[in-house]
């Protein structure tokens, strides 16, 4: 049976994925952490198969998460099981190397399936999201923030574009037009939509998505909003 770790804030979440891996006998939860922070801790401790990780985290996103692990542990597999499916957060998870992506609410043989793929070294994703994924995977047009990023209004996405070609916000807000506080207030809703905790991270997340591609620079400022 491989051995999982679960990284998810909801005690509860974790209880009953523990209860159903178990139950199955397809899986052994090794470990439980609630943030990105105990993630290194925890791999090390327990020397876990397979990382089942959430993106939404308290301190870090899970795709940072990943993207970490990969490069710490570049052999150890994660399974994305989240809330978010819209097409910015696939991407990015691709591209900081997780092996699968399921949407929470999929059945539990789903999960269970996805889990043993990902355990024996392939790659798998969810029913609602294998459908996308080629089309975005292939697309040759120029990708979108407000369709990558569906919660995000018509301003906070033209905000993460310039974000993405590393903009500070005193350039931001001359392109747009806006005053500087403005742009603070929409860069801080964009964090807070894309559950990210800084700039950096805003800025790998929209890059990973395919954003900020054309006359790309490194950012102006990586600190927070």
């Amino acid at each position: 049976m491989p051995r999982v770790l679960i990284v998810d804030d909801h005690p509860l979440f974790r209880e009953g994925l523990r209860a159903a891996l178990e139950s199955s006998r397809c899986a052994l939860v090794v470990a439980e952490a609630e943030t990105g922070g105990e993630v290194p801790d925890a791999v090390e401790a327990h020397r876990p198969d397979v990382v089942v990780m959430d993106l939404s985290l308290p301190d870090v996103s899970g795709i940072e998460v990943t993207r970490r692990l990969a490069a710490s542990h570049p052999g150890l597999p994660v399974l994305m099981l989240t809330m978010s499916d819209d097409d910015g957060s696939v991407l990015a998870a691709l591209q900081a190397g997780a092996r699968g992506y399921v949407v929470k609410g999929a059945g539990s043989e789903e999960v269970l399936h996805a889990l043993r793929t990902v355990a024996a070294g392939g790659a798998v994703f969810g029913s609602e999201i294998a459908a996308r994924l080629s089309a975005l995977l292939t697309s040759g047009h120029r990708r979108d923030a407000g369709r990558l990023f569906p919660a995000l209004t018509a301003r906070e996405a033209e905000v993460l574009e310039l974000v993405a070609r590393g903009h500070d916000n005193r350039r931001i807000a001359r392109e747009l037009v806006l005053s500087e506080k403005t742009v603070r207030n929409h860069v801080t809703h964009v964090f807070e939509k894309l559950q990210v905790t800084s700039r950096a991270e805003a800025v790998a997340r929209a890059r990973d998505a395919g954003l900020g591609e054309d006359g790309r620079t490194a950012p102006d400022g990586t600190g927070p909003a």
